[in-house]
């Protein structure tokens, strides 16, 4: 059982994080893929990946964040990213860009434990405290990961929130440039279109604990349920957004790695299939997906 997409490098876990971890592998994950949303979370995510033989790393820039890369912005800790409003110019340049951040993920990337770039993509949700950022800007940023992604060889963790039919059309139109296979949806969320497209591609699709809600997250047109059936047990993946996104009984709480198993279980009765057969086709494509994973 492997949890593909948390944070354990952010402030909800500075704590207690080798106790999460710990409580994670005793409860039957076997691997965690510890996520960064902009340089100094990546770094941390590679730092973490350091200290345990089954922690690994991606390194990227989260959408929220195309337009601060520079460090020293404080990290979302909960919710939403709590992240400051900004104009754009209309050159798309990030506010207050180095331009370095780049250098600075490739760099962060040739550690072996690092085996994705992500989570990158595009977000048009509007959050209270950040609104949406510049969507030029995004697509700009996304599209610059891609091309690192195609240089390191390494698959893309993608982010779509509301975004669905312009993450295709970049994806399309830089087909060229993907992996084989080419990443995954992180916490899938769309239309069916979207969830085709991806898998036509040859894009794995991850699911969270969120699929354990009701009802239809604000601003989507199909439930997560659904979309879960509709995606072929080989091409799926299971992940728990950790702190974020908690399955039900434990909704309200903080989230945890450990709860990929619950999210798991659920999915294997939506598929009506056993929970171990479910396990070992999730495994199997989680290492045929992120090939620098090491089998144990």
């Amino acid at each position: 059982m492997i949890d593909v997409h948390c944070h354990l490098n952010f402030n909800k876990f500075a704590d207690d994080y080798d106790e999460v971890i710990k409580s994670a592998f005793d409860a039957g994950v076997t691997k965690i893929i510890n996520v960064g949303t902009q340089i100094s979370s990546s770094k941390k995510a590679v730092e973490l990946s350091k200290q345990y033989d089954n922690l690994y790393a991606i390194v990227g820039v989260h959408p929220h964040h195309a337009d601060k890369l520079t460090e020293g912005h404080p990290e979302h800790s909960k919710g939403p990213p709590s992240l400051i409003e900004n104009s754009w110019d209309s050159s798309a340049s990030p506010q207050n860009d180095n331009n370095d951040w780049l250098q600075q993920l490739e760099s962060l990337a040739h550690n072996p434990k690092v085996i994705g770039v992500g989570e990158c993509g595009i977000d048009y949700f509007s959050y209270i405290s950040n609104g949406v950022v510049d969507p030029a800007l995004q697509k700009k940023i996304f599209i610059e990961q891609i091309e690192l992604s195609h240089k390191l060889k390494l698959p893309l963790q993608i982010h779509n929130r509301h975004a669905g039919a312009d993450i295709i059309e970049i994806l399309k139109s830089h087909r060229h440039l993907l992996q084989d296979p080419p990443g995954m949806f992180h916490c899938f969320a769309g239309d069916r279109d979207t969830l085709k497209s991806a898998l036509k591609m040859g894009f794995y699709i991850g699911f969270d604990g969120n699929i354990t809600y009701k009802g239809l997250a604000p601003g989507e047109t199909v439930e997560l349920k659904e979309l879960a059936t509709l995606t072929p047990l080989d091409r799926i993946v299971v992940e728990t957004d950790s702190p974020f996104l908690t399955p039900i009984p434990y909704r309200g709480q903080r989230n945890e790695p450990k709860y990929a198993i619950i999210v798991a279980r659920f999915i294997a009765e939506l598929k009506q299939t056993s929970f171990e057969k479910l396990v070992e086709q999730i495994d199997k494509n989680v290492y045929t997906l992120f090939k620098r994973l090491e089998h144990s």
